[in-house]
């Protein structure tokens, strides 16, 4: 069986429900994909075949009356590796979590196996999400399926490349501060961010618990509200969940954008974005202006602080989070020790990554005493100001455009000896996680390489209404021109 992952996923499904396409065949094909093809990227840590198989064979198994409930009936999804999943291991790409199993699946798993999604294999990440290549994975670097030589982005670089590889039509990823948005960019695929609180994190394994976020990864935007609208369930497991489902209104896709005002803000649009990425950026303002918007130029002056923040807050995060992996709960355990500090000690420092240890460091020091007021509380307060920013431009403004990065993918190992310019790959994107705002990546065309270029849109809190109007009217009427 031949698989393209061209058409909705609704389409998809219909054909599943009404036995044109059985489940069986479905799955097999994929697996039989992935099996063949992702040798040249490493999307994917782990691959569920057996699990798989046996789901699509229960769906096949349902009456229609049974099937047609079920909005991703026979679907296979990909998850990102700090996504418990209890059918198989959770890595987090990780030393420390090589062998680790959960008990239980996450808020999210649990929604998308409900609708008869089926869990096709877990991906490749940076290690703990921190990193924006995929390159700190202890699994290896995952590839750019448009060119094999640039990364794929991350930290959810395999959500991303596995989509863009067609392996499978839609994924999951987590975005702390950018790590859906900018991978799918650098793939060219679709990603979206949802605001802080809409999607349950119960489940995910924390990086910076109040940055972190999971969201979908697809091939069309359509996709992107189907899946938000499912895994966006109210969850009492997560005591920072705001139990708002989205609700995917046809009416959200209709092209019509002429009600809407785009801000642009100065501050984005300054020195160090290359040709590639601007002149896309403002062939996109100029579609806008043809489709009725109003463009209105914007102020957010405190977003030059905006890395620097991001940087001091989830690091403390990160410090404070991955305590907890010291040999002793559960976790890679070192052998070569004498004491219990030594077995700390040793299990730490064979367990991590370099990045996540940088992090660490970084983290501990801006929390440590003489040093909180300076940094970490410092940081709160502008973190605080960046919020206002954005609920100011709002006033004026119904979303905002922004390149998602200054450049489009660059080549593996050019910046792996340069923590700063890494971090600064950032720039575009920190800000929707630090102000808690929904933000949306759409492909919006590609270099002379052919590697894609993707645009970012953000909104307001709980608006990802009007992220998804803006990415389907650009899908339909620009990119797809």
């Amino acid at each position: 069986m031949s698989i393209f992952f061209n058409e909705p996923i609704y389409l998809l499904a219909e054909k599943i429900k009404k036995s044109e396409v059985k489940s069986v065949e479905l799955i097999k094909a994929t697996l039989e994909k992935i099996n063949l093809k992702d040798k040249e990227i490493s999307s994917f840590i782990s691959v569920f075949k057996e699990q798989a198989i046996s789901a699509a064979e229960k769906i096949d198994s349902l009456s229609f009356e049974e099937k047609k409930e079920k909005k991703l009936c026979g679907i296979p999804i990909a998850i990102k590796d700090n996504i418990c999943y209890k059918e198989g291991p959770t890595t987090c790409a990780s030393k420390m979590l090589e062998n680790f199993i959960p008990p239980y699946n996450a808020t999210v798993v649990d929604a998308l196996v409900s609708e008869g999604a089926i869990i096709i294999g877990k991906t490749n990440l940076d290690e703990f999400a921190m990193g924006s290549t995929t390159e700190t994975s202890y699994f290896g670097v995952t590839k750019n399926p448009n060119h094999p030589e640039y990364v794929s982005g991350g930290s959810s670089g395999g959500s991303a490349a596995c989509v863009a590889a067609g392996f499978v039509p839609a994924s999951l990823g987590s975005d702390t501060g950018g790590s859906i948005r900018q991978p799918s960019s650098f793939c060219g695929v679709y990603g979206l961010k949802p605001t802080y609180g809409r999607v349950s994190r119960y489940g995910l394994v924390a990086f910076a618990s109040s940055l972190d976020q999971i969201g979908p990864i697809a091939n069309n935007v359509k996709d992107l509200g189907l899946l938000l609208s499912i895994i966006s369930v109210p969850d009492k497991k997560d005591s920072t969940n705001a139990r708002k489902q989205f609700e995917n209104n046809e009416n959200i896709y209709n092209c019509n954008l002429s009600s809407l005002t785009i801000g642009i803000p100065k501050e984005y649009f300054s020195d160090g974005i290359s040709d590639d990425v601007k002149n896309s950026v403002e062939a996109v303002i100029s579609f806008l202006k043809q489709m009725g918007c109003k463009i209105k130029e914007i102020s957010l002056p405190y977003l030059n602080y905006a890395i620097a923040t991001y940087y001091i807050i989830c690091t403390a995060e990160a410090s404070s989070n991955l305590a907890r992996y010291d040999g002793v709960k559960y976790g890679y355990r070192s052998s070569n020790t004498k004491s219990l500090i030594d077995m700390y000690k040793s299990t730490r420092s064979e367990g991590f990554g370099a990045e996540v240890k940088r992090r660490i460091m970084l983290g501990t020091y801006v929390l440590s005493s003489g040093y909180y007021d300076a940094y970490y509380l410092k940081a709160a307060r502008v973190r605080t100001l960046i919020t206002q920013d954005f609920e100011n431009a709002f006033t004026n403004c119904d979303a905002i455009i922004s390149p998602v990065s200054s450049s489009t993918a660059f080549k593996i190992g050019e910046k792996s000896n340069d923590p700063l310019g890494m971090y600064l790959t950032d720039l575009y994107t920190v800000s929707a996680n630090l102000a808690g705002i929904p933000a949306i990546t759409v492909p919006c065309g590609k270099n002379h390489q052919n590697l894609p270029i993707g645009v970012q849109f953000m909104a307001p809190k709980w608006r990802e209404d009007i992220l998804l109007k803006i990415g389907f009217a650009i899908q339909e009427k620009y990119y797809r021109k």
